[in-house]
């Protein structure tokens, strides 16, 4: 049966579809009964794909999407599916793979058309509606797509058969395992960190992304072999995109990218996985250097987090807009008159701080950014610098914000959670991770009948989850122990990844598929091996796996991470640069480590210096003082010695001698 001949995204659960509520096209989310309708109607799919913070989509909606004249075109010839690849990696990631086999560059809004089965068989990105950028309109696409549809309909859909199958060869194959070998990542890192920008920071050129697998690459490459070079190139990358425009100096937060190379003119889009992650990396830094840049900038960064991304509910939302009031950047740039407006007598003390530039191209107003030589001054100055953010903070209060996608992700969820509960620990604040707590209780209420949603907004919520979602939260509960010691958290963890295997598994029990096998309106279960901005579902289920096992004990994790690992690799090895994160995994499970940490509760002399000491690779196990022992264990099964303060540090099945004296764990664990 057909659907009704309107726009029915007005019952969605994703605000990027209800925005397209009012359009005048009708458009359809993704479902089995949209695919339905298109057969029933021989009639091909024009798919569209985008989020709620990007920008050319909300320029496409507006110059094609609400025009009645295009609306009119679209609904006579085609069914019309709106997608938010936030909500559906899974269909995004099918169809993205099928625009790049036809050799075209992606992006979003990613716009395909489909046979009525819903296999791919042409496609592009953004499209004007006048010809112009060397593209043809949209409405000459329509009318181009539809002509070749029914003149050309046979050779058409033997096209989309072999470009589906030749997609489903690269996104859902199998492949023989690769054992795992410790010279892998240090090669890959070499070769990455070749790519970077000596000067900048980042890969060279320009757009410049953060890139956290990248910058996860060069770090492991540090921590595991001492290449100091990798560890400068991360710490560079991070001291520049702190001090550019694509850092919120005003209210903290990173954009997604910078258009250019100087970290200068960011799209100034703000999303929460970018930010769970370089609290993570700026962690990282801050363990290593001791430099209050990067204390200052978790700091920030988390205060904007709870400030603006908090949900009614606890958890943490996806996304702010680039745009508000139609122009982009507009919330987030200055001119010179708003600085003295905002700061008064004290505008005079803001240039020693922070400047303003409008560069060649840019249309807005001047952005915010630092000379190193400011930034510099800015942490000197710590005190005098935050004052004036907060005058500049106080003032942007007063604009119209914005727009906010709040829908709650379970997978950016988790990152965020992580990345709170191990900030909490290193910066001794106690309140960062009570408010992990809730995120992760939030997320946990959420479930049905034992199973993760992967999407929530107000009371609707979107399942099955993803394989991602289990995995992100598995690592954010096993965070969350480290820094509490409460073994609740391992129980959760422990579940979700009973539902992992029970919905996600591969007949070979080797691998897991992104989408639940009980998911029915997927052309094809895809693997999740290809990273995005974020370490692939794959890379993800590796490194829960191995830190569980360390977290528990539980040999028969180990041994499956293994496995899994050995097989993702195989995968990966035909196209390593797509997957670092599995790399990074795999690395994490060649050199696991665990810290068992004896210590006073009252004076955890230990204890703060791990704290201190973050390593991605690592598992920090807490337990008091007791003439009766723990309950964590050594690799060899034995129970360690509790009646005095100690510290186990554990490298795979090697144990080394306990450590008695924080100095000396110090110098253990700052090591390389």
């Amino acid at each position: 049966m057909n659907q009704p001949p309107h726009n029915l995204l007005d019952k969605e659960a994703s605000p990027y579809l209800r925005q397209h509520a009012g359009n005048p096209v009708h458009w359809r989310g993704w479902s089995a009964a949209s695919l339905a309708e298109a057969q029933a109607l021989d009639r091909p799919i024009l798919l569209s794909i985008g989020y709620a913070a990007c920008h050319w989509c909300h320029v496409m909606a507006h110059e094609s999407f609400e025009s009645q004249e295009t609306a009119a075109l679209m609904n006579r010839l085609f069914v019309n599916i709106k997608v938010d690849r936030e909500e559906r990696p899974d269909i995004d990631q099918i169809y993205m793979a099928a625009l790049s086999a036809m050799g075209e560059q992606g992006g979003w809004p990613l716009t395909m058309f489909l046979t009525p089965e819903g296999k791919p068989f042409w496609g592009g990105t953004y499209f004007p509606p006048e010809p112009r950028y060397g593209r043809p309109s949209f409405g000459q696409v329509l009318e181009a797509i539809a002509k070749s549809w029914n003149e050309k309909k046979d050779d058409l859909t033997n096209s989309a058969h072999a470009l589906s199958s030749h997609v489903e060869a690269q996104l859902s194959s199998t492949a023989s395992k690769i054992g795992l070998d410790p010279d892998q990542l240090p090669t890959l890192a070499g070769r990455i960190g070749q790519m970077m920008d000596p000067e900048l920071g980042g890969m060279r050129g320009a757009p410049k992304f953060p890139n956290a697998p990248f910058m996860h690459s060069l770090w492991l490459s540090w921590i595991g072999t001492g290449n100091a070079g990798h560890r400068d190139l991360v710490l560079l990358s991070l001291e520049r995109m702190l001090a550019g425009g694509i850092y919120d100096h005003a209210g903290g937060g990173l954009s997604r990218y910078s258009t250019d190379e100087r970290w200068l003119v960011p799209h100034f889009e703000k999303m929460l996985y970018d930010n769970a992650q370089l609290l993570r990396l700026c962690n990282w830094a801050l363990g290593e250097t001791a430099n209050d840049l990067f204390r200052i900038r978790i700091e920030e960064t988390i205060a904007w987090l709870l400030r603006e991304m908090s949900s009614s509910g606890d958890g943490f939302t996806a996304s702010y807009d680039a745009d508000s009031q139609g122009e982009e950047g507009l919330f987030y740039t200055w001119k010179k008159e708003d600085i003295d407006e905002a700061l008064g007598a004290y505008s005079s003390l803001f240039y020693n701080y922070f400047s303003l530039e409008k560069p060649p191209g840019w249309e807005g107003d001047p952005i915010l950014f630092q000379t190193s030589g400011q930034q510099s001054a800015s942490i000197v100055d710590a005190q005098k610098a935050a004052g004036l953010k907060e005058g500049l903070l106080a003032a942007r209060a007063r604009r119209p914000m914005p727009g906010r996608d709040d829908k709650v992700l379970t997978d950016w969820n988790g990152l965020a959670i992580a990345a709170l509960a191990e900030c909490g620990r290193s910066l001794g604040r106690a309140q960062w991770i009570e408010r992990a707590g809730k995120a992760f209780v939030s997320i946990l209420e959420s479930s049905q009948e034992g199973r993760l949603p992967h999407s929530q907004l107000d009371r609707q919520a979107l399942f099955p989850a993803l394989s991602s979602d289990y995995a992100a939260m598995t690592s954010a509960a096993v965070a969350l122990f480290e820094a509490t010691s409460d073994r609740r958290f391992l129980n959760h963890a422990q579940h979700f990844m009973e539902m992992l295997d029970r919905w996600h598994f591969d007949t070979d029990r080797t691998g897991y598929y992104l989408t639940a096998s009980d998911c029915a309106d997927v052309p094809l279960r895809v693997r999740g091996d290809i990273d995005e901005a974020i370490p692939s579902a794959t890379a993800q289920i590796i490194e829960a796996l191995q830190k569980l096992a360390m977290a528990t004990g539980d040999m028969k994790l180990q041994e499956k991470a293994i496995v899994v690992a050995e097989h993702a690799f195989g995968r990966a090895s035909r196209q390593t640069y797509g997957q670092v994160g599995i790399v990074n995994a795999c690395a994490v499970v060649i050199e696991p480590m665990k810290l068992i940490l004896v210590d006073d509760p009252d004076n955890p002399a230990l204890v703060t210096v791990a704290n201190r000491h973050p390593d991605p690779r690592r598992v920090d196990i807490v337990l008091p003082l007791s003439a009766n022992g723990g309950e964590a264990t050594l690799p060899d099964g034995t129970r360690p010695a509790t009646d005095r303060p100690a510290a186990y540090l554990c490298i795979g099945q090697l144990c080394h001698p306990p450590i008695w004296d924080a100095t000396d764990l110090q110098a253990r664990l700052r090591k390389r």
